[in-house]
Order: C-alpha cells, then structure tokens, then sequence
C-alpha cells in the first residue's frame, strides 16, 4: 500500500480539529466544524481551503497556441495575458479526459491547472499528444512547486485586501495578477478571481515554501470578518448548489461535456482542429442522447452517486452527484438521463437502495448568488 500524500498545510490541519480523509492518495480535511456550519460560513461571510492537491502544468514556446489549441476544447486565442480560461481536454470519441483552467502568463507561456487525480494521466496526455519539437513546445509539471489556497464567499476580497497593496477590485472574474505580493511574504503570488464554490473570492497560487505563513494570514486577521478554514464536505455541496461539474461524476472518459451541459467551453467554431472535435459537432448538431440535469426530490431520500433513474420500469439513467441543500434545505442531486426525459417539470424515480422515490427535473444552478 502506497503512502498516502500531503500537502505542505498538513501540520495546520491539526490546530483547528480536521477531521482528515483519504481522498484520491491524499490525506485532506473533509471537515474542521461541521459540514453544515462551514457551508453557510462561506455563503455568508468567507471560507478558506487548501486545494494544493491539484495540479499545475506549463506549456511554454513559440507553438504553445497552436498545441493548446489541439488539445483542448476552448478558444486559446481568445486569451490575452492576466486573463484564465475554464476548458476540457478529451478523447477522440468525446469523452472528457478532464477539465481544467489555463492561465495566459505572457506571450508562449501558460499554466494549466488541472483536477488532482487526474495530475499524472493529464502529463501523460499532453506528452502523447506533443508531436511540436522541443525548442517549440515544453511541458513541465511543477505541481510540488505550489501552495493553492481558495478564499471564497462574500467578505474574501476585504479579507485578502487587508494583506496586500494590490488593489484586488482591478482583478475581474476569469482575470488574475501574478504579482501579488502580501505583508510579511516577499514572493509574489498568483491571485485569480476564480473559484468552486458559485460565491465570488480568489484562488491563489504561491511557492510552497510560503503556503504555511499565507494560510495563518489570512485566518488570523480575517477573523474579524467571520473566515474560517473549510474542508472537502463543504466544498463538495458548495460546488453541486452552483451546478459546477465534478470530475469522475458530471465528467468522466464516458461522459462528454455535451452530456454535461457545458457546451459554452467547446469552440466547434474555432479555426484549430481539436482532439475530439467531430465526435462533440455530431452531439451538437443531433443532440446529446444524454443530458445532464438538476432533480429534486419529491419523496423523503437523498439522491447519491450511482443511484439509478427510473421511468416506470425502465432504467434512463443515474444519479452523478446528490446531497441534501444547506442552504435550500431541499435534497438535490445531478443526474444523466435519456434526452427525452431531461425537460423540467419530468417526474422520475431515484432508487434507493430498496426504495424507489419520485423525483422531478428542476432548472440549475440550484444556488446563485446576489451580484
């Protein structure tokens, strides 16, 4: 059995009473309070997570563009620097290698962030599908290099404002600064107005050396504004209230991000060729045979992952990710269903264990925050 990883806050989990969980070869805070209290915690005023499992990757030189644009299903020339882009990488047939977010770092220079499970196969991927010489493309995976922290909800930019003269307001959704420098820190940080959690804030990336002083920064003068450290309960029923897709749930190497519902990030359009590209125009223009929608439930039970969907008899599909609602006190759940039983308002059942319980297709997000 393989030792299980850490990321450079392990030691600061311990000092607010994590409750720590094996999730994906790594030992990470599925709670510090309760899943409930840090949910509405950073809906209200302001959470802090360590996400320093995920995964960062360069691509660099002259051809940088033209790969990126190959493999991956977004528009990379619409990028200028200091600006992100949400985008998926995917198999010939459509299915999702993973999702991921590239940041334009300067001319022939960008980093990939990508899913944590998912770090050594995306390399592996990108290293297949780099037929550009060297002197034109380098890829190098720098994930051990990073501390990446996510403070989200309403009070995140007073909090990270108050350690920094960088005027945080200038930072736009989808827009980042790469030198961010905060009291007391003297290497510059990566700020982006990013996030999972359907709330505004920042995700922000810095030398792992100094992960440990940031994340004790911003907690212990935060506290004025209610921050708290949050773990990956929270994060889970965060994210599902704001429809955000999960890899190996909404997106998997069998599920497209057509079936996903997130068309928005597939450029069919686009000048380049794409891996992928004629199998997503073909679900395009017919139509997905399946579709990704939100239900709720209508009999007491909470939807889980792999439940099947039923229609009298028939199987249409399966719960992708299900919990009950912090903050809509419903229980919810995303599920891939047969097109023809996707429009809202359709009755289905859940099975439950030895249950089978009415459910109805409801629009999504579930959860939207107020501008």
């Amino acid at each position: 059995m393989s030792e299980l990883k850490r990321t450079p806050l392990y030691s600061e989990y311990e000092k607010h009473g994590a409750k720590i969980i094996d999730f994906g070869d790594w030992e990470l805070p599925v709670q510090f309070s309760s899943i409930k209290e840090e949910h509405a915690t950073t809906r209200t005023k302001a959470g802090l997570f360590d996400v320093s499992h995920m995964g960062e990757i360069t691509v660099k030189g002259p051809k940088s563009v033209e790969f990126l644009q190959k493999v991956t299903t977004n528009d990379v020339s619409k990028l200028s620097p200091n600006r992100a882009q949400y985008t998926i990488m995917c198999y010939e047939d459509g299915g999702t290698v993973d999702d991921l977010i590239i940041y334009m770092m300067d001319d022939n220079d960008y980093l990939l962030v990508v899913n944590a499970a998912n770090t050594d196969k995306d390399f592996a991927w990108l290293t297949k599908n780099n037929t550009y010489l060297k002197e034109e493309v380098q890829l190098q995976n720098v994930s051990d290099n990073f501390v990446q922290l996510a403070l989200q909800g309403p009070n995140s930019e007073e909090i990270l404002q108050d350690l920094t003269t960088t005027d945080l307001s200038e930072i736009k959704f989808f827009g980042f600064n790469s030198e961010v420098y905060f009291s007391g820190i003297e290497i510059p940080a990566i700020v982006s107005r990013t996030g999972y959690t359907g709330e505004d804030g920042f995700e922000i990336y810095i030398d792992q050396s100094e992960g440990p002083k940031l994340w004790n920064a911003i907690l212990d003068p935060g506290k004025k504004s209610g921050v708290q450290p949050i773990g990956l309960g929270a994060r889970d029923t965060l994210r599902l209230e704001a429809n955000l897709a999960l890899y190996g749930q909404e997106l998997t190497k069998d599920i497209s991000p057509i079936e996903a519902g997130l068309k928005f990030a597939v450029k069919v359009g686009k000048d380049s060729d794409f891996i992928g590209k004629e199998a997503l125009q073909n679900q395009i223009n017919n139509g997905p045979e399946r579709r990704l929608v939100g239900i709720e439930m209508v009999d007491k039970g909470i939807p889980r992952h792999g439940y099947d969907i039923l229609k009298g008899e028939e199987r249409i599909g399966f719960v992708t990710s299900g919990t009950q609602s912090p903050t809509l006190q419903k229980n919810i759940g995303l599920a891939l269903v047969k097109a023809e039983h996707s429009s809202v308002g359709t009755e289905l059942f859940v099975q439950v264990r030895k249950r089978t319980l009415r459910a109805k297709v409801i629009p999504t997000p579930f959860y939207k925050r107020n501008k």
